[in-house]
């Protein structure tokens, strides 16, 4: 698509579409900045894998000359998706996900963006995932699968385009160091959150967890057992919560 055809649909996200504008123009800047910062962007779409193709694609092996190339990797279909990403995103990167609201897989990866440390960007159609799903959520209100289809390109073509925008702007690339002012040893403004983490291995009364900040050994006597792969809130080195109703694999 042409950065002229861009702008026409850029021009017609007015209402009842404009939440999609300002939508698109945050994860655009999230995204600028994570790459800006050296992450790559990992693209998945278990039921529609050339769309994972074509965003990884547009931002490797951009049209416009003078633009840069940008770290950006499929995930093969048919591959454990939780599984792969876990074992191949580092703090700083971004997950991509083309997909209905009712893939689970999809799901489980962007409910553990956080305990990963990585930016969770979900474009999809037709019914919403519940709020809160992934950082960004890019939708469309249509159930008619070749629309849907057609405009999801145009979504993730903008994405492409207003990154580079970004890119234009180094003054908007470093995030807000949101704890600068903090200068006691325990954070009053965070000293009450939960941070969440994925178990990796469970030992007695004492579990591994990854967490945005890295691995860390916590202590689980507060909740039931975990099971590697749940997801916990961790304070002061104790998990204080569990977010599962049991063991998930993958």
């Amino acid at each position: 698509m042409t950065s002229s055809a861009n702008q026409r649909f850029a021009s017609e996200l007015v209402e009842p579409a404009a939440g999609l504008s300002k939508d698109l123009a945050a994860a655009s800047l999230a995204l600028a900045r994570r790459f800006f910062a050296g992450g790559t962007m990992w693209c998945a779409s278990p039921t529609w894998p050339f769309h994972a193709n074509h965003v990884a694609v547009e931002f490797v092996h951009p049209v416009i000359v003078g633009k840069r190339a940008l770290p950006a990797v499929t995930v093969p279909p048919g591959e454990d998706l939780v599984a792969t990403l876990r074992a191949t995103t580092r703090t700083g990167d971004v997950v991509l996900a083309v997909a209905s609201a009712g893939d689970e897989a999809v799901a489980s990866v962007m409910r553990r963006g956080r305990a990963w440390g990585v930016e969770t960007i979900w474009i999809g159609a037709g019914p919403r995932p519940p709020a809160g799903a992934a950082n960004h959520v890019l939708w469309l209100e249509t159930s008619d699968e070749l629309e849907a289809s057609e405009q999801v390109v145009r979504i993730y073509h903008l994405l492409w385009e207003l990154t580079h925008v970004c890119f234009e702007h180094p003054g908007l690339l470093k995030p807000a160091d949101l704890d600068e002012d903090c200068t006691d040893e325990v954070c009053i403004t965070c000293s009450d959150e939960g941070r969440l983490a994925e178990v990796i291995t469970v030992e007695g009364d004492e579990a591994v967890v990854r967490a945005a900040e890295g691995r860390e050994r916590i202590d689980t006597t507060l909740i039931d057992v975990p099971s590697p792969g749940d997801l916990v809130l961790v304070h002061a080195g104790s998990a204080i919560s569990s977010l599962e109703t049991g063991g998930e694999e993958g």
